[in-house]
């Protein structure tokens, strides 16, 4: 009968474990609602406050930049003082940065500046936020299978953040157009509410280490793994220059070349995001603590979402544009948890804030250099632009075949 009695603490467990997971899943599916609702809005901004298609671009970047800048610091304090204590005040600046920019575009005639100020402020709570769940995953699931497990779904909450954004955003934006900024506290609200009951942070069993010894360690860190380590660094942040690229354009050519708009046009952008989203949790399900299975996933992914942008060239209607990018976003899927896994579970816990972080810095220089990179080329220069991010693409895959070597790169024990 023993088996009988451990049943509810067993069932106790799986609860705690989902509600963990939940938690930390809320927090990048609120971070992307609050950048990517902003995308199908954009032409609808510029016509409000009268600016051009790059200083709209710029709502985007602007908030990208100040996370770049900002996540290695919260990396450093995450690791020092604790991953709750980072991501928690993060969320109340984001929430606070979609008010200032809300509020200035409600009440202010000349608004476009305020706007950006409130992007910076959310970009600062951003920083602070999402990268800092990659490694409290590391912390709270020292299994790995658990832990490939939670990054899966923590990987398919951020796609289908992008999924739903376009919907929201679109939603939102017919009613009041700058309703999407202050909807972005409200969703804070409920991530800040499930981290404080839900998660108990790991108690701290070492202190941290003096400032110059902990660079030292970090630096030996990359003189170790830094062939793995910046091969993946640059792969996320190609990936994401790639996808906001892409969606920036179709939000664009949606609009100007099809009369696509409102509520519609995010449904329609919600299709390529779809794709994306599922490919990312099937991903995050089957590789387990296999990385050589995610080295060629990477690999296979980057061929594949770079083959079916080029395709874009030659079939550019509507339906064969939105198909292909919809299998563009599949490949992209594909390799996101798998970069996520390597690099959570190739660092040991004390760096791993750190780390990660600047991960997270070359994805947000990604996210920030795509939008002005469409803007840019996609009215003048469209098969330059397409082939560009395919060629993007492939790189990736080139880099991960070439400079990921799982046995010996990732410390895989025999």
């Amino acid at each position: 009968m023993e088996w009988i009695e451990t049943m509810p603490e067993q069932a106790s467990k799986r609860m705690n474990k989902t509600g963990i997971t939940a938690s930390l899943a809320s927090i990048p599916l609120v971070m992307t609602l609050g950048n990517s609702m902003l995308i199908p809005v954009l032409p609808t901004m510029e016509k409000q406050l009268h600016i051009t298609p790059f200083q709209s671009s710029l709502l985007i970047t602007v908030y990208s930049i100040v996370a770049i800048i900002f996540i290695p610091i919260a990396g450093y304090a995450s690791d020092r003082i604790g991953r709750k204590k980072v991501i928690i005040p993060s969320l109340l600046l984001a929430a606070a940065g979609g008010i200032v920019s809300g509020w200035a575009a409600w009440k202010m005639a000349d608004p476009y500046a305020m706007i950006v100020a409130g992007r910076m402020l959310q970009g600062l709570g951003a920083a602070g936020a999402f990268p800092i769940v990659l490694p409290l995953v590391g912390d709270l699931f020292p299994d790995d299978n658990e832990a490939s497990s939670c990054l899966g779904t923590i990987e398919t909450a951020n796609t289908f953040g992008k999924v739903l954004s376009p919907i929201l955003g679109a939603m939102l934006a017919s009613m009041v157009w700058f309703l999407p900024f202050f909807a972005f506290p409200l969703f804070c609200s409920i991530s800040i509410a499930m981290m404080l009951f839900l998660v108990k942070a790991p108690a701290r069993k070492e202190e941290p280490l003096p400032f110059r010894q902990f660079v030292r360690k970090i630096k030996i860190i990359f003189q170790r793994e830094g062939r793995w380590l910046y091969a993946i660094f640059a792969i996320g942040g190609l990936l994401m220059l790639v996808l906001f690229a892409f969606l920036f354009f179709l939000s664009s050519r949606l609009e100007d070349d099809y009369g696509i708009d409102g509520i519609k046009k995010g449904w329609v952008l919600a299709i390529p995001l779809g794709a994306l989203c599922a490919a990312s949790f099937l991903a995050g399900k089957k590789i387990g603590k296999n990385k050589v299975l995610m080295k060629w996933m990477i690999v296979i992914g980057g061929v594949f979402a770079g083959t079916a942008i080029i395709v874009v060239k030659f079939f550019p209607t509507l339906w064969w544009m939105i198909a292909l990018f919809s299998l563009a976003g599949a490949g992209i899927g594909i390799m996101l948890p798998c970069l996520d896994a390597l690099i959570t579970e190739g660092i040991e816990k004390k760096e791993r804030g750190t780390v990660t972080s600047f991960y997270s810095s070359l994805r947000f220089i990604g996210v920030a250099a795509g939008p002005p990179l469409a803007a840019l080329l996609m009215k003048s220069a469209t098969t330059m632009f397409l082939f560009l991010l395919a060629g993007l693409s492939l790189l990736g895959s080139v880099i991960a075949w070439i400079t990921i070597k799982p046995e010996t790169d990732c410390q895989k024990k025999h």
